[in-house]
């Protein structure tokens, strides 16, 4: 097995003074780590009937994108204000360093639909839930979560605790 934690570079001060940033193209651009980190992904999930993947943007395409041409399902952009051309519905969520919001497509999850929300990074945890109340919003069930790291100093997942979360790699400290 890799070591995908080995994989990531860490940024110091990006994008602002005092952030850690854990840059995942590293990771993307060696072939044999970028597959091993989708399989693993898919294994923890399998066997959960999952009809669509929801990315997050950005980087949340790119592993999305791979589980769910794995999968042979579709794959929802969630993005940020005013990069969808249809009708959407908007969260807005704080971050570690501000706020934000999030837009998905009204018609993107039919009601019933099960759901695999997808991201690079698990911080404070705000975006994730953001997402989740949009699948929520379209009438979608969050079934799994699933994110290449978490940061469990910053405590996110007690924003998730009412979904099943994985990640592959976890960093206690910046």
């Amino acid at each position: 097995m890799i070591d995908l934690k080995a994989k990531i570079r860490n940024v110091p001060d990006f994008p602002k003074p005092g952030i850690g940033f854990k840059d995942i193209t590293t990771l993307l651009k060696d072939p044999q780590a970028f597959h091993e980190a989708i399989d693993r992904l898919a294994a923890h999930f399998a066997g959960r009937d999952i009809d669509v993947v929801v990315g997050i943007e950005s980087r949340g395409f790119l592993l999305g994108g791979a589980l769910a041409y794995k999968w042979k399902i579709g794959l929802v952009p969630v993005r940020k204000p005013g990069k969808l051309p249809a009708a959407t519905f908007s969260e807005t969520y704080e971050l570690e360093y501000g706020t934000d919001t999030l837009e998905i497509h009204k018609d993107a999850i039919q009601p019933g639909q099960k759901v695999l929300l997808i991201d690079d990074l698990l911080a404070t945890g705000g975006t994730l839930k953001a997402a989740a109340g949009l699948v929520e919003k379209c009438g979608g069930r969050v079934i799994g979560i699933g994110c290449l790291i978490e940061l469990t100093f910053l405590n996110g997942l007690e924003k998730l605790q009412n979904y099943d979360f994985y990640s592959l790699i976890q960093f206690d400290s910046e």
